[in-house]
């Protein structure tokens, strides 16, 4: 039923799904696309709140006496990446691309905006949570600070996030641990610097930078239990500038990831450990500064279960997967399930050689225009399921 009606009107979306990522814009300064995500709201009946985080939009609709009140959140950001793709719709602001699909994700949840203010029967409230900066500096987190779920509390919130790497369309669930927290580790030695033909004058910052590398790769492997998940990733190294002079500081940036609170803090404490070791061995200082960024994301059962039934129901069971993996990725939405309950899905991208396919964060990559019908679809589904005449859990 939902599914036939959307796909009837999803040029509509198609068009403006485009249009947002022809004129893609940067976390926090999503302003032109936040002006249209509410003027569409306002025309469709909806109460709209902006100014949340800068840019983030609140579409509220009520209807009939129902006490439940369920969240559902797109983000609407890009990234700072320069498109390689040379179709029409590509993007007009050089360095900058929708390569992770919030541009079909907005488009998703306005095509479903519609629709359910025309044709879904439902009785609660309905807060459409439009965010900015999923990808930098955590949006989400902005919003709750400023109020979101003070002014527009909510039972259960739920988002998605398009999967290249699965059939287009194909729905995945998991319940518990979804995705990896991040964590942003900088960490800067100071020594001493000399000539290059006399090491023995100085301490070398590259030596222990480059011990401190190969030190932290073992901290996976050798204090992590081998059946948890956690990453500690060297993406930088920055030392010195000619090859006779031995640079009298060093910089590396650390990526670290884990789908555990425990593992989490056993990873902070065992690379503060290596690395102030290694810096005394080496007669260098190590300042540090850890900064916790984003949580895991912790997908609730109750939710989980109803959202799967939904997918199961819309779609049936062959293009619903009940559990898949976790993903050491990182989703700013799981700031969001620390104060409500709720679940994040995937959709489907497309998979092998087809459309879709390309993976996020590619400067060839583009959001697949035939999902566009099934992720609204969902959504008018869910919140069909979900808003129903029965008291507040």
């Amino acid at each position: 039923m939902w599914l036939d009606a959307l796909q009837q009107g999803a040029e509509e979306f198609v068009c403006l799904r485009r249009d947002i990522h022809r004129h893609p814009e940067l976390g926090l300064a999503e302003h032109r696309t936040s002006a249209i995500v509410a003027e569409q709201l306002r025309t469709w009946g909806y109460a709209v709140h902006t100014g949340l985080a800068g840019t983030g939009v609140v579409g509220q609709l009520r209807r009939g006496t129902g006490r439940k009140r369920l969240g559902l959140r797109a983000d609407m950001d890009a990234l700072p990446l320069q498109e390689s793709n040379r179709f029409a719709h590509a993007s007009i602001h050089p360095g900058v691309m929708h390569a992770c699909g919030h541009d079909g994700h907005t488009a998703i949840l306005l095509a479903a905006a519609k629709h359910i203010a025309a044709k879904v029967d439902f009785s609660g409230t309905l807060n459409l949570i439009f965010q900015p900066a999923e990808e930098h500096p955590g949006g989400a987190k902005i919003m709750m600070a400023q109020g979101l779920f003070d002014l527009f509390p909510c039972d259960a919130v739920f988002a998605l996030h398009n999967m290249p790497g699965y059939p287009a369309g194909h729905l995945v669930f998991r319940e518990g641990p979804a995705m990896a927290s991040s964590d942003d580790v900088r960490i800067t030695l100071t020594g001493k610097g000399g000539h290059g033909a006399m090491p023995h004058l100085a301490n070398d910052t590259v030596v222990a930078a480059s011990a401190m590398v190969m030190a932290l790769q073992c901290i996976v492997s050798r204090n992590v239990d081998p059946q948890q998940t956690a990453v500690v990733t060297v993406g930088a190294l920055h030392a010195g500038q000619a090859n006779n002079v031995i640079p009298a500081s060093a910089s590396l940036a650390l990526s670290v990831r884990s789908l555990s609170n425990e593992v989490r803090d056993l990873l902070e404490q065992r690379i503060r450990a290596v690395v102030t070791a290694q810096a005394e061995s080496f007669g260098v200082q190590a300042e540090i500064d850890y900064q916790r960024d984003y949580p895991v994301l912790v997908n609730t059962p109750v939710e989980t279960n109803l959202a799967r039934a939904v997918g199961t129901a819309l779609l049936g069971p062959d293009k619903v997967t009940h559990q898949g993996p976790a993903l050491t990725g990182s989703e700013d939405f799981a700031f969001m399930l620390t104060q409500c309950p709720g679940s994040y899905l995937l959709i489907g991208n497309g998979n092998g050689a087809g459309e879709g396919a390309c993976m996020v964060h590619n400067p060839g990559y583009d959001f697949n225009d035939s999902i566009l019908p099934t992720g609204a679809a969902y959504w008018c589904a869910l919140t069909h399921r979900y808003l129903q005449d029965e008291p507040s859990p």
